[in-house]
């Protein structure tokens, strides 16, 4: 199975990568978000440490019944060749209705075929009030035309 866009990536092609993967992410469906890493992708995510899809589902199935209201915002960073760096931020409420805005970088390497072979996640939470909130597209992808993460100074 490939996964386009395949690398060596150029400016492009890692643009589109990291749109797809916050297109993904946004659906919120641990199964169908694992299919674009590798069978035996090696995770970091802050303090976790995780590999292969099975436990990528586990994680993102206990993630977003956490992380209840999630929306993300991804943007490119940096590329070269099969790697990619990107950073992103993302609100969410918790089960008391506390708002967060977590900001992070991510830095993924990936396969001939295009499937994310590993992800390494450096991540911070912030208390945010319903008024700070930023991010308020229905559930799902990012609308187009939605400001960017430059765009909203984050």
């Amino acid at each position: 199975m490939n996964l386009p866009p395949l690398p060596p990536f150029d400016h492009s092609s890692a643009l589109a990568k990291v749109r797809a993967a916050e297109d993904a992410w946004n659906t919120r469906e641990p199964a169908r978000v694992s299919l674009a890493y590798t069978p035996d992708s090696v995770w970091r995510n802050r303090d976790e440490f995780l590999s292969g899809r099975q436990a990528i589902v586990a994680f993102l199935t206990r993630k977003w019944q956490q992380e209840q209201g999630y929306r993300l915002i991804k943007g490119l960073w940096s590329f070269d060749g099969n790697r990619i760096a990107a950073r992103f931020a993302y609100e969410w409420h918790d089960q008391r209705g506390q708002w967060f805005r977590s900001y992070g970088n991510e830095n993924w390497e990936f396969a001939p075929d295009g499937l994310m072979r590993r992800r390494l996640a450096s991540i911070n939470d912030r208390p945010i009030t319903v008024g700070e909130r930023l991010f308020h597209w229905p559930q799902g992808p990012r609308p187009e035309g939605h400001p960017s993460l430059d765009d909203l100074g984050l």
